[in-house]
C-alpha cells in the first residue's frame, strides 16, 4: 500500500472461503516471522503478513508516524482497501501489544485474538519513564552498528535475556538470526523510540471494557510475562490464559505445533468465558 505517510510491505493470500488471519511480528522480526505457522495454518486459513514501521521493507514518512496510535490507524486503513471488514488477529511481543491496542480501539474489526508474550504497556509514569531510559541504552547500542557483525554480535547478545529461556539452543535459531539481519539498525532504533513499552500507550483501564475474546499465550520460563498476563486475565473476563510447557518468550519458534494447535482450537471453536 502507498499512501501519504506509509508504505506497507505485505502479503496477503486470501481465499473466500478460508477465514483471514493478521499476523503482526515482534521486535526485530518481519513477514516472515510465522513462516513455519502458515504452512501448517495454511489448509485452514487466509492470512495477512505485514512489515511494521521500522522492519523490513516497509517505509515510513516521519518519525511521528512510528507510533501506535498511528500505525493502528494505517493498518485498519490497509484492511479498509483490501476489503477485509473483520479478521482474526495475532501478535506476538511488540505485535501483541501493538494487536491489543486494535483490539480495544477498533473491536468492530477482530473475530477473536491471540496474543503471544504480549503486555498492555506500562501502568505508571515512574515505570514507563524507566523503561524508555532502558530503551535508550539499547538505541544507543544499535545506533553504533556499522556492519552485518556488528549486528549479529548485537542479537546474540539479546537472546541472552532471561525471557529467551533456551531458543539460542534451538535448531531455527541461526535462521532466525539471518531473517533478523535483514532489518536495518536506525530504523529499528525509530520503533524502539516510538513504539517501545515505554511509549506506548497504557492499555491497562481499557481491558475491562473489552468483549472480544483473547487468548493469552506465554512461556513457561518467560515468568515476567506469565506475572503479566495473569493480572490481564484479572482485568479482563473475556481473556483466557494458556502457558505454553518448556518455552521462553518466542513460542512461535520453539514450539510451532503447540503454537498451531492453540491456534486452531481457539479460533475454529466456541470459546467459553465466564
Amino acid at each position: 500500500m502507498t499512501g501519504n505517510q506509509y508504505q506497507f510491505h505485505y502479503f496477503l493470500n486470501h481465499n473466500a472461503h478460508k477465514p483471514i488471519i493478521l499476523l503482526l511480528h515482534g521486535f526485530m522480526g518481519n513477514i516472515y516471522e510465522f513462516d513455519q505457522v502458515i504452512k501448517l495454518l495454511f489448509d485452514d486459513f487466509s492470512y495477512l503478513i505485514i512489515d511494521l514501521p521500522g522492519h523490513g521493507k516497509t517505509q515510513v514518512l516521519d518519525d511521528e508516524y512510528y507510533t501506535m496510535p498511528s500505525t493502528a490507524t494505517a493498518i485498519i486503513q490497509l484492511l479498509d482497501k483490501l476489503k477485509i471488514d473483520q479478521c482474526y488477529l495475532i501478535g506476538y511481543s511488540l505485535g501483541g501489544r501493538l494487536a491489543l491496542y486494535l483490539t480495544l480501539h477498533f473491536p468492530s474489526r477482530f473475530i477473536k485474538v491471540i496474543l503471544e508474550s504480549a503486555s498492555p504497556g506500562l501502568a505508571t509514569e515512574m515505570a514507563r519513564l524507566a523503561r524508555i531510559k532502558s530503551d535508550a541504552q539499547i538505541a544507543r547500542k544499535l545506533t553504533r552498528i556499522i556492519n552485518k557483525d556488528d549486528f549479529y554480535h548485537f542479537l546474540n547478545n539479546w537472546y541472552q535475556q532471561r525471557i529467551f529461556g533456551k531458543i539460542k539452543n534451538h535448531p531455527q535459531y541461526q535462521c532466525m538470526i539471518a531473517s533478523r539481519l535483514t532489518n536495518h539498525p536506525p530504523n529499528l532504533v525509530k520503533s524502539l523510540q516510538f513504539m517501545g513499552t515505554g511509549s506506548q500507550p497504557c492499555l491497562w483501564e481499557l481491558l475491562t471494557e473489552n468483549t472480544i475474546p483473547l487468548l493469552l499465550l506465554v512461556g513457561e520460563e518467560d515468568q515476567k510475562f506469565i506475572d503479566i498476563n495473569i493480572a490481564i486475565t484479572e482485568k479482563c473476563k473475556f481473556a483466557k490464559l494458556q502457558i505454553i510447557h518448556d518455552v521462553g518468550h518466542n513460542i512461535h519458534l520453539e514450539n510451532t505445533l503447540a503454537f498451531v494447535q492453540n491456534i486452531q482450537d481457539f479460533f475454529c471453536h466456541a470459546s467459553n468465558f465466564a
